[in-house]
């Protein structure tokens, strides 16, 4: 008798632990149908305004992708890129690798404006952020996806952390080694993600010093773009270029071929192929698209899963730019 209730107590503890850490394990991940009965037509909802939004403005996909990357890289994709300043923190959209470059708040807004009447208190923006990352891409060319979701939206933002944590224009190949290291990423999901400058532009100030007094740099691609990006700092800051020259508006693998004939736009673009131990990675993508296009896919959904708010940390905002 003793020896079964001695059992039966066994079986219950090991029980209890089981179930305990199944919980904290499902509390702890992000699956791709989270919201499939709570909000069914969520997917088609991010879709239909991504596309609305992409026709009326090509680079408006770069610049969604663009906000989902500097997100996830200061503390977690959290959402915390969308909050605008308060009494009680200063935002990161003023940090300086989202000052007068971040853009596409607008969207999300919308997207969330209309999710939130389809579902009220439901999905998160940062959610909201990282479908819509995955719909630009899609609707300029690039691969799909299955996006994991059930992330909660932060209640604060740190300038100093997007200070320090997104990669710089001028980094080096070991600095933006580090960079994606330190948040889970290998040399190959940093060089794939990368390839993200296959769509969009960037603003003079980011590449001027490039330009000017870099010697890797094929000279009638430099020429080309000294004469909309003059010598002197503050003329012309805001003039844009496209990161990749061949086809700024399609999402494809010619930003990779761009650094064979080192025709990188930015110097954290032309370090990945200089002689380095990244250079046979470009060149692997610049011969085959498809290994470019899962790769990247698969970075993505990586970098999804940095750090994110779920069970019962955070909230669902109500408005994309506030806390509730």
């Amino acid at each position: 008798m003793a020896s079964n209730q001695l059992t039966a107590i066994l079986v219950l503890v090991v029980t209890l632990l089981l179930q305990g850490n199944n919980n904290n394990v499902v509390e702890a991940q992000l699956t791709t149908n989270f919201y499939s009965t709570s909000c069914p037509n969520l997917l088609s909802t991010v879709q239909s305004a991504v596309k609305s939004a992409v026709n009326s403005e090509a680079r408006m996909g770069a610049s969604i992708l663009r906000l989902f990357f500097h997100d996830c890289f200061v503390n977690g994709c959290d959402g915390s890129i969308l909050l605008d300043d308060t009494s009680s923190f200063t935002g990161e959209q003023n940090a300086a690798p989202n000052r007068n470059s971040a853009r596409g708040f607008n969207v999300i807004d919308n997207i969330k404006s209309a999710v939130e009447k389809a579902c009220p208190g439901v999905v998160s923006c940062a959610d909201i952020l990282a479908i819509a990352a995955r719909d630009s891409v899609v609707v300029l060319g690039g691969p799909n996806w299955n996006v994991k979701v059930g992330r909660r939206d932060a209640r604060t933002a740190s300038q100093a952390a997007a200070n320090s944590n997104i990669p710089a224009p001028t980094s080096s190949l070991s600095q933006l080694v580090s960079s994606f290291s330190a948040v889970g990423l290998s040399t190959r999901d940093m060089v794939a993600l990368s390839g993200a400058h296959t769509i969009g532009q960037s603003r003079c100030t980011n590449f001027r010093a490039r330009i000017y007094n870099e010697t890797n740099i094929n000279a009638a691609f430099a020429t080309t773009r000294q004469r909309t990006c003059p010598r002197a700092t503050g003329s012309g800051d805001g003039n844009l270029a496209p990161l990749d020259v061949t086809t700024a508006a399609s999402f494809d693998n010619n930003y990779f071929k761009n650094l064979m004939t080192q025709r990188g736009l930015l110097h954290s673009d032309q370090v990945l192929f200089n002689g380095g131990s990244t250079d046979s990675i470009v060149r692997g993508y610049s011969n085959n698209p498809s290994s470019f296009n899962s790769d990247f896919a698969a970075a993505m959904i990586k970098m999804g899963d940095i750090s994110p708010l779920t069970g019962s940390s955070g909230e669902i905002r109500k408005v994309c730019g506030r806390t509730n």
